[in-house]
């Protein structure tokens, strides 16, 4: 379990949701952290599909969206708002020299999407969109408490957690990739009280 004495970045690492994590919100919740300093955290739940297509509501968007070609909840906050996040292949620079207009680094290959720009400047550089109905948020210490009451377990993220094809599969898939104690938790089984 991950204790912080000091408020380090998480940006660009998972949360998983722990089995213990009460929140129905974020019930076997993976979330993606896109921001975290000492103002708070901002990120957003990859492992939540809806039945709405990106094309009903973001239509200019619709064909650089990643299977499945649906919007999904980013998390329980602004669910009236969208945030896209792409994969662009490629070496990240110190300066940012060489990144797509409209787009901006979060962690290594992942970054934001300006869904005001042009979807034509992005479609040659984009690897995969997803576009998020809402996000997570957390305020100054709100996360960290609940890390120390173990509620998340915190791992690396990779590129392809974003566009994951099979979404409802991605908490247990990111749980049994992990190379501790914590790959076994992936075979937790939905209701205990069925074992």
């Amino acid at each position: 379990m991950l204790v912080m004495t000091e408020v380090s970045s998480l940006t660009g690492r998972l949360l998983v949701a722990t089995p213990a994590l009460a929140d129905p919100n974020f019930d076997r919740a993976v979330v993606l952290l896109l921001d975290h300093d000492e103002e708070g955290t901002l990120g957003v739940v990859l492992n939540r599909p809806t039945p709405v297509g990106v094309g009903d509501v973001l239509e200019a968007w619709a064909q650089l969206a990643g299977v499945p070609q649906v919007v999904f909840q980013g998390g329980p906050v602004s669910l009236d708002s969208a945030l896209g996040l792409a994969v662009v292949p490629g070496e990240a620079r110190e300066d940012g020299e060489g990144e797509p207009l409209g787009w901006r680094r979060v962690h290594g290959a992942i970054g934001l999407v300006d869904l005001e720009a042009p979807p034509e400047l992005l479609a040659a550089e984009l690897g995969s969109l997803r576009i998020f109905a809402g996000y997570s948020g957390w305020g100054p210490g709100q996360l960290e408490d609940e890390l120390v009451e173990g509620a998340w377990y915190v791992v690396e993220s990779e590129p392809g957690d974003v566009s994951s094809p099979d979404p409802e599969r991605l908490w247990r898939s990111v749980l049994r990739r992990q190379r501790n104690e914590l790959a076994m938790v992936a075979t937790y089984p939905d209701d205990p009280s069925l074992n």
